[in-house]
This record gives structure tokens, sequence and C-alpha cells, in this order.
């Protein structure tokens, strides 16, 4: 195995993750340090001094790790459930009816590019270090501590807003069968039962869930299929009536009351697109409970921790390479065969809801693309049918969302021990931090289930009956409270998507840094025989578990284009006109980034500047931190009870520089 030297020393990796600091001057706290390594055979203590970031170490307390069951399919499957949910139902009918045929093909295309982009950068880090929080690790080892906090903040914020936002989706897809009944069944079954069975099922030990997903994952891709099939035979048959049906002879036709022209009304697609595609760098969450693939043993029968954190690389890598090429055709293919057979104009397409459509009723309710298809090509039992297919899509997304967000809350909080010297605010993070008996976090889990379930049930409001119509200022009064909450809950719905754009770019430029990083320090890295890191190298014994594609350059097109959309695509909306609810969707999230980010910098007193990654020593210390966060978790649960605690990231950002 690769060596490190250590006191004069040369160690084992695997011995020196337990038995002595691996920071390589990366002490704890903010003291200055020395650092004494092996220079041509003999020992030479190094001048250079540095400021020290806390080193990550991983909490391997009983109650402080999950099981690590899930198998490649498994995660594969639960990756599946997240990103086809409503967006591939939804979006590509509002994308239609923005800017027509050409523009649904344009914008499932170059968003599947560049979700393919930010994956490459997620698969070859998460494969080197698939370590609990990864997408948060990454940021704040290699780009700038608070901002990796503030990074993980939105990822959640994301998923448990998304499983709310889901579940509100849900209930108006039953509505296709039970507009008329009364909203007892919304309250009381949509809106109430329905988290309550999925905070159940999230509740299951991993290797359980874990096959939920799996058996969903199947159901779904089996449903897409059929679909995709009927879509086709549909398209053969050709139109009832071609009187006011749109073909592909007219491709760039667009909805002029949204935009001025056909490029305004792309951007405007392109920026709705990004939503579909949410999902995809969910292996890096997933990472933190799957399976090695391997285990391969040493002398004494004992599985090698470095050996079994590269072979949970392989478990991941699968899925977090091709889950975007999967969605991509998905998405593109479905696109296609509906714009075939669905009139742009039609009123009942997914319409932007801020705007006044003179020749669309308000009445009228909205559909999904897919059951207009067959209910104009079809009959109404298949429409039901497909509309079924749809609540089961919105309902198992809803499930994985909420996965996703208990696993990144407990990412960001199972390193904090607490106590009773202890702030309380610590006390409280490190009460999150917990797994139960199953080593599940039930208590990461509720909270990210009851955070935003309060909002489904804002729907319920109804004005006040005929009676008090005749009552203008008072009949509009209820009116605009109607249309403030569906502002409200659609804003929080955008939101989503552009959290997990803020997430994408922050990883594009973390795996820059990283590949800059290792580029520079190339023969060190290669002298000291630091493992698993050595890209560069063409040995024949070389460890790097995976290189991805293109890189720099597809790191830089990803983080170039998650930034244009951010800034200036999302805003195509406003171009024609100043609307609050684009607006607030659209950047409202970014400015709380921001601010979020600068809060954490004030209250740390920390540097207005990127981690420093130009020495050699330094850099070496981050990787070591982070090989010593991958192999931790493998220990066995016996010594993992007996070994102290150590500073966690989250004592850092609460204790400012400078207190004792």
């Amino acid at each position: 195995m690769a060596t490190e030297a250590t006191n004069g020393q040369s160690l084992p990796l695997k011995k020196l993750s337990r038995n002595s600091d691996p920071s390589l001057g990366r002490g704890s706290g903010d003291q200055l340090r020395a650092t004494s390594i092996i220079i041509d055979n003999g020992t030479q203590e190094d001048a250079h001094r540095y400021d020290t970031l806390p080193p990550i170490r991983a909490n391997t307390k009983k109650r402080r790790m999950t099981h690590r069951k899930l198998l490649p399919i498994q995660v594969f499957m639960i990756t599946v459930n997240a990103t086809l949910g409503t967006g591939l139902y939804w979006r590509g009918g509002q994308i239609l009816e923005l800017g027509g045929f050409l523009a649904v093909i344009i914008s499932f295309l170059l968003l599947g590019i560049l979700a393919w982009a930010v994956t490459q950068c997620i698969t070859e880090l998460l494969c080197i270090w698939p370590v609990p929080g990864a997408l948060a690790v990454f940021v704040r080892e290699f780009v700038d501590f608070e901002l990796g906090i503030a990074a993980g903040i939105a990822y959640w914020f994301t998923y448990s807003v998304s499983f709310a936002a889901l579940i509100a989706n849900s209930a108006a897809e039953v509505h296709y069968w039970t507009s008329n009944v009364d909203t007892g069944l919304d309250a009381g079954v949509l809106y109430l039962l329905i988290p309550i069975i999925l905070i159940v099922i999230n509740s299951f030990g991993i290797r359980s869930y874990g096959w939920f997903e799996t058996v969903t994952g199947f159901v779904k891709i089996l449903f897409l299929t059929i679909i995709i099939v009927a879509l086709i035979v549909f398209a053969a048959k050709g139109p009832q009536d071609n009187k006011d049906h749109h073909t592909w002879e007219d491709p760039t036709m667009f909805d002029h009351t949204a935009a001025q022209n056909w490029p305004q009304a792309l951007f405007i697609c392109l920026s709705t697109a990004t939503f579909a595609y949410v999902g995809v760098e969910i292996p890096a969450a997933a990472a933190l409970e799957a399976r090695p693939t391997k285990v391969q043993q040493n002398s004494t029968g004992r599985a090698e921790n470095g050996n079994q954190a590269n072979n949970i690389g392989e478990t991941v890598r699968f899925s977090s390479k091709w889950i975007s090429v999967f969605a991509c055709i998905a998405y593109t293919l479905s696109g296609i065969l509906v714009s075939l057979s669905v009139d742009p104009t039609d009123c009942q397409l997914p319409r932007i809801g801020w705007l006044d459509y003179p020749r669309c009723p308000n009445q009228i309710d909205s559909k999904s693309p897919f059951v207009l298809v067959a209910e104009s090509r079809g009959n109404n039992q298949i429409a039901g049918a497909f509309n079924a297919f749809l609540v089961f899509t919105a309902l198992s997304c809803a499930n994985t969302n909420l996965y996703v967000a208990s696993r990144t809350l407990f990412g960001l909080t199972n390193q904090i021990d607490g106590g009773p010297d202890e702030p309380w605010y610590l006390n409280i993070l490190a009460w999150l931090g917990r797994t139960n008996s199953y080593r599940v976090p039930i208590r990461a889990m509720t909270v990210s289930a009851l955070a935003f379930i309060w909002v489904p049930f804002l729907q319920l409001y109804r004005p006040s009956g005929p009676s008090q119509q005749s009552q203008i200022g008072e009949g509009t009064q209820q009116d605009g409270a109607v249309v403030g909450i569906n502002t409200f809950i659609n804003i929080l719905s955008e939101m989503g998507s552009v959290g997990v754009l803020i997430v994408w770019a922050c990883e594009c430029l973390a795996f820059i840094r990283y590949y800059h990083c290792i580029h520079k320090h190339h023969g060190e890295l290669m002298e000291r025989r630091i493992p698993r890191v050595r890209r560069f190298s063409d040995e024949d014994d070389n460890d790097y578990p995976y290189i991805s594609n293109g890189q720099p350059v597809t790191a830089y097109l990803g983080l170039a284009a998650c930034l244009l959309i951010l800034l200036v695509l999302n805003g195509a909306s406003l171009w024609k006109g100043f609307y609050v609810e684009p607006f607030l969707s659209s950047y409202l999230l970014v400015a709380i980034f921001i601010g979020l980010w600068t809060v954490l910098k004030i209250w740390r007193r920390g540097k207005w500047s990127l981690v420093d990654l130009s020495s050699p020593d330094r850099a070496i210390g981050i990787i070591r931190d982070l090989h010593e966060f991958s192999f931790a978790g493998f220990e066995y649960e016996s010594e993992a009870d007996t070994r102290n605690g150590s500073p966690s990231w989250t004592k850092a950002l609460f204790h400012r520089k400078g207190q004792v």
C-alpha cells in the first residue's frame, strides 16, 4: 500500500488514519504549525507556515453512522425516481406552448448536455471520496469553507421544499377525477395521510428502503415505456381533425403573450427545462449508504478500508455517470412524440401563470400533454390511466426527495457531538445528526418533511360564497388572496431548480480547483505516492478510480452554462415586462444564498479568499483528510464506539476566530 512519511517513519495510509495526525499541517483550531516531511531519505523541516482550517474528521460513533447497504441497482433507481418526476410530464407541455416544437428538442438536449457536464465533475470526485454530504464537502475543501456550508443548506432546502411541492402537484393530478369532491379529501388524504405514509416508508432500514425504491423505479420505467409506445401509436394514427392543428411546418411558433420573439421564447424554455434535470446529482447523496461492490481482505481476514472506499465509488459511478444521458433521451424522445400530436396553441397546455391569455378562459384547468394526447387520439380510459401514471410519478419522486433532503441534513449535522458546555444551537444540530437503532437519520428526515409540509394546506383556502361577491372590494381582496397563495407556492416550487443550479455551479468550480491543484502538485503527489489522486500518472499501478471526459473544458463549460442560466436566462421572462413572480422565482434564492454566505463569513471572521491550494503540503493535507473521512466509515462499530470525538467543521463554524 502507498505510504506517507510521519515523524521520520513510513506508515501505511490505513494505519495513519487511525494512529496519527493525518492533516499534515492542517491542525484543528486556528493555530499555525510547521510540517516535517521525508525528502531524499532525510528529515527536513519545512519553514513554510500557513493558516489552517479545521480538518474533516468522520464521527464514527454508532448513532452517527448509517448502514452501507445500497446496491448499484438501488442507487440507480433512487436517482431515476428523483429525476423522472413531474418535469417529464409537465415541463414538456409548457415548453411546447412557449416555444413550439423546435424549442422542445433544443431545450431538453442542451440541458441534458449541461447535466452530463456537471455529473462528469461530480462522478470523478465521488469515485475518489464517497463521503457523507459529498456535495458540500467538495466545495468547502477546494473552494471556500463557508461557501460549502451555504451550498449544503441550499441543497437541503431544494429537496425539502420540492417534497412539499410534489405533494401539492399530486393533488392537482388527483383533481382530474375529483374536481367536484369536497376539500376534505385534499386536507385529510392528499395533504396529511400521504406525507405520513411517505415518512413511514423513509423510516425503513436502508436495505428495505433500497428495494422499495428499486420496485418503484422499475414501475416508473415500465410506465414511461408504455406511454412512449402509446404516443408512437397515436402519432401514427394522425389527428382526427387537421383544421386547427399546427404541424412541424412552423417549428418556431411561439407564445406572443410571453415573448417578443422566438429567441426570447427559447431562452425562457431553457430556463424551464432546468427543472426536469433536477436529481441527476443524487448519487452523491446516496453515497452515504452505498455498499462496496467487493471486499478485499488482508492477511488477518479484515477488510482494507481503502479498498472498501474505492469500491463505494464503483457502486455509485454507473448511476452518476449515465443518469443524465438516460434522462436526456427520455425527455427528448417524449417531447418529440408529444409535439407530433398536440397543438401548441391548445389552451389546456400548462401556461405561464402570471400572464393573462384573452383567448383562453381562466377557468380551464391545465393538463399534462400526455393526457391531452390520450384524450384527443385515444379515449377517456387511456387518459385516466396516463393520469394515474402521473400521480404515481409525483408521489414516488416526493418520496425520494424526502430521502435526499434527510441525508443532506444528516450529512451537515452528524459530526456534532453537542454537550452541556456547548451552545444551544450546537446541541440542536447534534440532535439532528443522530440515527435510530436501524441507523436511519429519523430526526433529520422528520424535520425535512415537516419544514414545508404546511405549504400544500394553503391551497385549501377558498373565497367566501357568492353572497359576498356583491361586495366588490371584499370580493377583490379575496380573489387577490387566492392569487397570492398560488403565487407563493409557485415561487417556492421554481426556487427548487434555482437551488440545484447554484449547487451545480459550485461543484463545477470545486472540480476546476481540484483539477488544477493536482496538476500543479503532480510531482509531489507522485513522489510521496499519495493514493487515488495521481490523475496524470501513466504507471501501471495507478489507482486513480475514474477519469471524466474532456476535463477541464467540460467543467468550465458547465460552470459558464450554470451561471448563464442563473443570471441571464432565468430573467428572460422579464424582458417583455416586469412581473413579481418570475423575478422572485429566479433571483430570491440567489440573493438568500449570497446573504447566507456573507453572514457565515462575518460570523466566523473568515477570509474573503478561496482555499489556499498553492502549497503542496496544504494540498496533500486536504487530500489526506478526505481519505480519512472516506475510510473511517468502515471501521467496526465496537472500535467506533471507543474512539474519542474530534473537532468538526460545525464547531469551527460557530466558534469565531479569536475565541478561546
